[in-house]
């Protein structure tokens, strides 16, 4: 199928080759029967999607991803991942719901939540998701009981010092403890079929990936000592998606595949897999808002000049913003009307909509004099903004725009699937 049959018009705007996020905001700005141009809105360059996954193809071929659903649950995107045979790696009955409702068979997805609610064991069971990771005792006792016939993963711990989210601290065995929480497994009856890990999110040093593919071997070689014959390694997420991070893509699969290569080389028998979420998606979403107010911080000795201002926006901390405090993200604004090389800039402070004091965007950004109804946007706005945005002050969330370059759907791409 070609990616142009795979959405409507009305859903995916298919641009010329020339067209840039900034003209295809503008035409969303100028359209006439807009609900509300002052409204905050994303726009979702699908292209990017789709070459991330060709890179995802091309550098790490051995390797099959699974979405981490939790990043970005956008309809649009997890239509185009699943036709395009991304797996899904899901956290909730919730999220295991949205991905069979769309038709996806059960084996494409891992209930990777180490720490699961009952119900939602009983639901994976009902609905024939077997694979499901654990990393502690009482958990194994819920899933023998609740579903016995499923495919486990243990999850260890891993060094994820040099990242910006780590999970250490909340999941993950001890590989020093893996044994024993092996023998548990195996006495009970129970699958264990291998082996995962994250390095943790916003991975800064690409090292890390290494040391943890070598950390999974320790423990298939101690599943073997149990008894066991693991067949899976899920090396997890962490991958940067966007090229304003500290490491690249590039630095990841250098790591993972010297890894792969020292301990899980070619015709081991074993199945890679991975759960990158931000590295699809980060780069696509762009974030328009609009300045709603605007309050001057004057200065005495400037005469007349103020030192900076105050931008209110219609979008904060509590809606697509909960990246600042959920995600370690430091979004950057720019104006959509570029200022002239002569413009002055000023030292300003961005807010949020809400009646909170802590709903702030930057207290420091570099930005010309704007007035209200100007807008300003923010780029690598696609992982953890949406997925987490509330209502709170009932303030509602952005629509998203749709785009995509229109030679992305020629054979010749290697788009055509």
């Amino acid at each position: 199928m070609k990616i142009a049959k795979l959405f409507t018009r009305s859903t995916v705007e298919f641009c010329s080759d020339d067209t840039k996020v900034k003209e295809f905001i503008d035409s969303k700005l100028n359209v006439a029967d807009c609900e509300d141009k002052e409204d905050a809105f994303f726009t979702c360059d699908v292209g990017d999607v789709l070459k991330k996954w060709k890179i995802f193809r091309k550098l790490l071929p051995q390797v099959q991803p699974f979405y981490a659903v939790k990043c970005n649950p956008d309809k649009v995107v997890l239509k185009l991942l699943d036709n395009l045979g991304v797996n899904f790696d899901c956290a909730s009955k919730g999220e295991i719901e949205r991905i069979l409702t769309m038709g996806v068979s059960p084996e494409r997805i891992i209930f990777a939540n180490p720490c699961k609610q009952t119900s939602h064991i009983k639901y994976a069971c009902k609905a024939g998701v077997k694979m499901m990771t654990f990393d502690n005792k009482l958990e194994l006792h819920k899933i023998q009981q609740h579903h016995p016939n499923s495919e486990l993963i243990i999850r260890i711990k891993v060094d994820d010092s040099k990242s910006l989210c780590k999970f250490g601290i909340k999941y993950g065995v001890d590989p020093s403890d893996a044994a024993m929480l092996l023998t548990e497994a195996r006495n009970l009856g129970l699958n264990v079929v291998g082996v995962s890990f994250h390095v943790g999110s916003g991975c800064y040093d690409a090292s890390l990936f290494y040391n943890a593919v070598k950390s999974a071997k320790m423990v298939f070689d101690k599943g073997s000592e149990v008894g066991y014959n693991f067949k899976v390694l899920d090396i997890g997420g962490g991958f940067p998606g966007t090229d304003v991070e500290d490491i690249s893509f590039e630095d990841t699969v250098r790591e993972i595949s010297n890894g792969l290569a020292e301990f899980f080389p070619v015709g081991c028998g074993v199945k890679i897999i991975a759960e990158p979420g931000r590295y699809f998606v980060a780069s696509a979403f762009t974030l328009v808002t609009s300045i709603t107010s605007v309050r001057e911080i004057a200065c005495e000795k400037s005469k007349g000049i103020p030192e900076g201002f105050m931008y209110y926006l219609n979008d904060g901390v509590y809606g697509s913003f909960n990246c600042i405090m959920f995600d370690h993200q430091h979004p950057v604004p720019y104006a959509l009307k570029q200022p002239s090389a002569s413009t002055h800039i000023f030292k300003c402070s961005i807010w949020g909509p809400t009646c909170d004091s802590l709903d702030c965007i930057s207290k420091s950004s570099n930005l010309p004099q704007l007035s209200i109804g100007d807008r300003i946007c923010f780029d690598n706005m696609g992982a953890y903004t949406l997925a987490a945005a509330s209502q709170f002050n009932g303030f509602k969330n952005p629509i998203v725009y749709y785009m995509c370059d229109r030679n992305l759907t020629d054979n010749a791409t290697g788009f055509d699937y």
